[in-house]
């Protein structure tokens, strides 16, 4: 096959890499009932002046699957962390017991469980139009090159096949990802 037609195929390879990396991050981001320290994330804190990222200033553990502990490295940033938790708009209620941040993660209902599944969807979705707009931009890429009829469809080929394998990864994510939001 053609070199040009290769690097096209390439690209759009590293282009689906790129959704499907997308898609797992935000999967991380969306809670299934248990605590992680990655739900704090996009937490930031006033520290100095400076717009912080919460583990920066401070250790996150869960020591169960309902608490997430918060332990700044300074005493004077208790109350800016737990400002900032509840300004971040993620339906936590921190606690402050002078040593360190705690809070509870409240179980989810049916219905909280539900919308999640609907927003993991969403984000399957978005990263499969990721993965499309690739196949598309590759598939423009080899017609334009200048090679015979049929090394242009078995370029095409070898495109959709490699749609074929992301969308299914796609969909194996999102499978997991729903098992786990309705799993009590």
């Amino acid at each position: 096959m053609n070199e040009e037609a290769e690097f096209a195929i390439d690209t759009a390879r590293e282009q689906m890499d790129k959704a499907v990396s997308h898609l797992e991050a935000e999967l991380i981001k969306i809670r299934a009932g248990r605590a992680t320290p990655s739900m704090l994330d996009n937490v930031f804190v006033d520290y100095y002046g400076v717009r912080t990222p919460l583990s920066q200033v401070s250790n996150i553990n869960t020591p169960d699957a309902r608490s997430i502990t918060i332990q700044p490295w300074e005493k004077t940033m208790l109350d800016p962390i737990t400002k900032a938790i509840q300004a971040a708009n993620l339906g936590f209620n921190p606690t402050n017991n002078s040593t360190m941040v705690i809070i509870n993660v409240p179980a989810l209902t049916e219905e909280r469980r539900k919308d999640l599944v609907k927003k993991a969807k969403a984000e399957g979705e978005h990263a499969k139009v990721g993965i499309r707009t690739a196949r598309k931009t590759a598939n423009e890429e080899v017609k334009k090159i200048k090679m015979p009829e049929d090394e242009i469809k078995d370029a095409e080929e070898k495109i959709q096949k490699l749609t074929d394998d992301y969308v299914s990864r796609v969909d194996k994510h999102l499978e997991g990802k729903e098992k786990d939001i309705l799993t009590v």
